[in-house]
């Protein structure tokens, strides 16, 4: 139910901290207050690195608070002394790190392999010339399970650079709305960082993140592509001539390669079925085991769909189908494949660490007791915990630009809002979805992805402040209210 945050018993007080500098609650929320704004003046004005950020950020926040040196870090002598540092960073890449590396390999394949080239040239067919930027959309939607954000901008923008110059229309018309599906998943559903990451914070089943995530998300991304219909027949802008010979070039000198290495280019083009197969299938494994928790008794059988429905494990079968069914019956060597699945790995390195530290920063905020204290006070406004996540994560995305800094600081800062409130699994899943809706609200300078739509699609900075700007704010705004309206009923 939508109800203001009940506050869990006191946290104990500490002593003997180097800079015990403050008492009680609204020294507390003292050190939150400078502690958040330091990160974000590092992150902005600094250019700080945001791993190097967080990590310097809460240790200054737990010596501020009072915590010991042996506390935030443990001692040489006894490694056997827990480590707030250690066991926040571990506790959350335990989980998170193997779903992000598994999922990263996954697209990798489903991008080299050309199946995301299929899946959009049959939705293309499928939806016609005149509904060319639905088809979009959902070619943005579908690929953007298993891939990155900005991996989908790179590998389905040459489709719309051709949609835009054989209609003669604006490239706003069909980036936006493939911009709006990519953003979607991106923010709301697994195997991306932002979720995947919260969910292992908040300790919530990823089966609960999917459902929750398709609920709010899907109403979220039509609202979207309203707006982008809308917007891309005001606002025209060329195909940039620039990168659609760069990607002419690029699929050039695949076709080279392939003829060097005896084979014909597209000899044998990638089935849609098998495409939407291994997309499909980690997510509905993923389903049926969270549903089989609720719906049969412990059993052998529910073990087994529980084995299988674990995320490690249906990931893994997923990148074997993709592995098998898009590598090596499509004539890849053992070596192609190697080579694909490390390169994947070698971009993901920067978000596995913020997600790290992201997770050190709610362990210090949890051990010093300033989570409880920011806690207490936010119970104090009366306002329901699922739009103060929205709003924690909203003011932190825009203030520094990135989503995923955004989802990680503000898990740690509610975790004792849902902790002490004996909510259900379905309710913390929403609470996630409203911090990954306020986390991508608002795109604009000081965020990568902004750079990205204006450079890749030849728009200007004003005209990406109107289209793109705005659709990530329609996005952002549309999903909340589907999560807050949900939460009602759970």
């Amino acid at each position: 139910m939508l109800l203001a945050a009940e506050a869990p018993p006191e946290a104990p007080p500490h002593t003997g901290g180097l800079l015990m500098l403050i008492d009680g609650t609204a020294g507390l929320l003292t050190v939150a207050a400078l502690g958040i704004l330091l990160l974000l003046f590092l992150i902005i004005k600094v250019r700080l690195q945001p791993f190097v950020a967080l990590l310097a950020v809460s240790i200054a926040v737990g010596l501020a608070a009072g915590l010991s040196v042996t506390e935030l870090f443990g001692t040489v002598q006894n490694s056997d002394v827990s480590s707030l540092i250690e066991d926040g960073m571990g506790g959350i890449l335990g989980h998170v790190a193997i779903i992000i590396g598994l999922g990263t390999m996954l697209g990798a394949i489903l991008e080299v392999s050309g199946g995301a080239e299929v899946l959009s040239d049959r939705l293309l067919r499928l939806f016609g010339e005149k509904r060319a930027p639905l088809a979009m959309g959902a070619t943005g939607l579908l690929f953007g399970i298993p891939v990155f954000f900005d991996v989908g901008i790179f590998v389905l923008a040459p489709i719309v650079y051709a949609a835009a110059k054989r209609s003669g229309k604006s490239v706003v018309l069909y980036a936006m709305p493939l911009l709006a599906g990519l953003s979607m998943t991106h923010a709301f559903l697994p195997p991306h960082p932002g979720p995947v990451a919260a969910a292992g914070l908040l300790d919530v089943d990823l089966g609960w993140i999917i459902l929750m995530g398709v609920v709010c998300g899907i109403p979220a991304v039509l609202a979207a592509w309203a707006y982008a219909a809308w917007i891309g027949n005001r606002l025209f802008v060329p195909v940039p001539q620039d990168m659609v010979e760069a990607a002419e070039e690029s699929k050039a000198a695949v076709v080279a390669e392939q003829q060097a290495a005896g084979r014909k280019a597209n000899e044998k083009p990638v089935a849609l079925a098998t495409v939407l197969a291994i997309i499909g299938t980690p997510l509905i494994l993923i389903l049926i085991a969270t549903f089989s928790s609720i719906a049969l008794d412990p059993s052998t059988l529910r073990s087994v769909i529980e084995f299988f429905g674990h995320p490690f494990v249906a990931l893994t079968i997923a990148l074997f189908m993709a592995y098998y069914l898009l590598g090596i019956r499509s004539g890849w060597s053992r070596k192609s494949l190697e080579t694909v699945s490390t390169a994947s790995l070698k971009p993901v390195g920067n978000i596995i660490l913020v997600v790290g530290a992201g997770g050190v920063f709610g362990a210090v905020l949890q051990g010093s007791g300033v989570a409880q204290a920011l806690s207490d006070t936010f119970s104090d406004f009366g306002l329901p915990v699922i739009l103060l996540a929205y709003l924690i994560s909203l003011v932190l995305r825009v203030a520094q630009g990135s989503a995923t800094v955004a989802i990680v600081t503000t898990a740690g800062i509610v975790l004792p809002l849902i902790e002490g409130g004996g909510h259900s699994q379905a309710f913390v899943a929403l609470v996630i979805m409203a911090i990954s809706a306020g986390s991508i609200f608002a795109s604009h300078v000081n965020d990568g992805g902004f750079w990205m739509v204006s450079k890749y699609f030849g728009i200007s900075e004003r005209d990406t402040l109107k289209s793109w700007t705005v659709l990530e704010s329609v996005l952002s705004v549309a999903g909340f209210a589907v999560a807050a309206v949900v939460s009602l009923f759970v």
